[in-house]
């Protein structure tokens, strides 16, 4: 049989989910700070889209968006309530960027682990309205349509988004610098270098270690730099020894996997301003890093 207006309307179907796919799981991951979670979100837009009247559908891309939006923002709601009774501090799950640097988006906006952290922070329709028009240029229109809200809401959901993001946010730097600073602080912490790791830290910088109560790891954030440098060198002599140490690039910023006999058992990755590293992040989570490393391998 030739393809033609006779042609499996399922296959159409497939076909037109298949080119939004990136857009979707962009979309739901930037919403959810999860790509397993995210996977989820596209897996039940699509049998939605499959059971869909799909005979008015316009543009399949866009109605495929929104479906994806209104599950992620459900899911976003529920997992708040899960994230509260979670064992120490929560962390984005890290995705590799390598391949695809805009994670599905027009722009690399809202992938960076430090962003998605503070996204964490909005509710999930801010959230949801910050990622479609930053990282997806939406107009403001199609945005409140998707939110179901008015043009002016959509408008106030964004400025209040990028308000919160720009009072939490230092001027970040150049990857060059970026890299340099993870190096010297990577070096610093194996060798247990005090004065080093002082002087490369923001004086108000952050460690927070995401375990998820699997993994041995501080249950608290560690605040300030004196705080922060001593915590660091205190465990050198117990986390470096034996483990390997391999560059990659983790939401479109160089970071470290941490491994020891072939298993990854860290992820470090760092948020730096002119003033130095901000933030450190350690993702130690087995299941959030599993999925990470053997997205390397591929």
């Amino acid at each position: 049989m030739h393809a033609g207006d006779d042609a499996d309307p399922l296959d159409q179907a497939a076909r037109d989910f298949l080119a939004a796919r990136p857009q979707l799981f962009g979309i739901a991951y930037r919403v959810l700070g999860s790509a397993a979670e995210a996977e989820d979100i596209v897996q039940e837009t699509w049998l939605r889209w499959q059971n869909a009247d799909r005979t008015d559908v316009v543009e399949p891309a866009a109605f495929l968006a929104t479906i994806t939006t209104r599950l992620a923002i459900n899911a976003a709601q529920s997992a708040r309530v899960r994230r509260e009774s979670y064992v120490g501090p929560w962390l984005p799950e890290p995705v590799d960027t390598s391949a695809d640097p805009q994670v599905g988006a027009e722009r690399a906006e809202a992938v960076e682990l430090a962003v998605l952290f503070l996204l964490e922070k909005l509710n999930p329709v801010e959230r949801a309205a910050y990622v479609l028009r930053e990282a997806f240029d939406y107009p403001y229109k199609q945005l409140a349509d998707v939110l179901e809200t008015s043009e002016a809401n959509a408008r106030q959901l964004v400025s209040r988004a990028r308000k919160h993001l720009a009072a939490e946010r230092r001027e970040p730097v150049s990857p060059a610098d970026h890299r340099r600073l993870l190096e010297v602080f990577l070096t610093a912490a194996q060798t247990g270098d005090l004065s080093t790791l002082e002087d490369v830290l923001a004086s108000d910088v952050v460690s927070y270690s995401d375990g998820g109560g699997v993994r041995q790891a501080s249950r608290v954030p560690v605040v300030g730099r004196p705080h922060v440098s001593k915590y660091v060198a205190a465990f050198a002599p117990r986390f470096w020894p034996g483990a390997e140490v391999r560059w990659v690039e983790a939401n479109g910023l160089p970071a470290v996997l941490v491994s020891s006999d072939g298993n990854a058992f860290a992820l470090l990755s760092v948020d730096v301003s002119p003033d130095g590293i901000e933030q450190i992040m350690w993702v130690m989570n087995p299941a959030k890093l599993a999925p990470f490393a053997a997205s390397l391998d591929h």
